[in-house]
C-alpha cells in the first residue's frame, strides 16, 4: 500500500509528488500525459525565465521521481474505499493508498465517479471543480485535490503551489505534527 497516490503528474499532481516523496512517503503518481501544461508556452512561472509546458512538467516529473516517487503511465477510471485506505483503479492496474491528491486539471470524471462533491468553476472555460476545504479536503475521508480542479487558477506557479501546500497538508496530517521542508545551502 502506498502513503499517498497522486492521479496527474502537471504542475499541481508532480509539485504534490516531489513533496511527498521527499518527506519519506511511499507516493505513486498516475498520469495519462494528457496535462493541458503540455501546449503551454510559460514566461510567467517564478523563478524560471521561459520555457515550454512540456517542459516544465518533464522537469517536475524527473524532481518528483530523484525524491523516490514511482511514476506510472495509466489513466485512472474510479476511486474507492478499500478496507484501511482507498483503491484507485486504473486501466492499467490498481493501487491502494492512504490518501489520494486527484490533480487532474479539466477533468472531474474521476472525480463525479467516485461520489466527490462538485461545484461551479471561478476561472475562465472552466465550468466545474471539485468543492474542497481550504486544506485541499474533499467530501471523501483521505481523498484531496490539488490545482485548477480544486478550483484555484489555472496558471502554473499557482497550481504548483498548491499541489505542495495540499501534499504538505496530508504529509502533516500523516504524520500528527505540521511537516515542514526547508533545505539549506551546503
Amino acid at each position: 500500500m502506498y502513503d499517498i497516490a497522486i492521479i496527474g503528474a502537471g504542475p499541481a499532481g508532480a509539485s504534490a509528488a516531489l513533496f511527498a516523496a521527499k518527506a519519506g512517503k511511499k507516493t505513486i503518481v498516475l498520469d495519462n500525459d494528457k496535462s493541458i501544461t503540455k501546449r503551454a508556452w510559460v514566461e510567467n512561472h517564478y523563478g524560471v525565465m521561459e520555457t515550454t509546458g512540456p517542459d516544465l512538467v518533464e522537469t517536475g516529473k524527473k524532481q518528483a521521481v530523484k525524491f523516490g516517487a514511482e511514476l506510472v503511465d495509466d489513466t485512472v477510471v474510479t476511486i474507492s474505499k478499500s478496507g484501511d485506505g482507498l483503491k484507485v483503479e486504473g486501466e492499467n492496474g490498481q493501487y491502494e493508498a492512504r490518501h489520494v491528491i486527484v490533480a487532474t486539471g479539466l477533468s472531474v470524471d474521476i472525480a463525479e465517479k467516485a461520489g466527490l462533491k462538485t461545484k461551479d468553476g471561478s476561472e475562465p472555460r472552466i465550468k466545474t471543480v471539485l468543492d474542497v476545504d481550504a486544506d485541499g479536503k474533499t467530501n471523501i475521508e483521505g481523498v484531496w485535490a490539488a490545482g485548477t480542479v480544486a478550483g484555484v487558477s489555472v496558471h502554473t506557479i499557482i497550481t504548483a503551489g498548491d499541489g505542495a501546500k495540499v501534499a504538505i497538508n496530508v504529509i502533516s496530517e500523516m504524520n500528527g505534527d505540521r511537516y515542514v521542508d526547508h533545505d539549506v545551502m551546503k
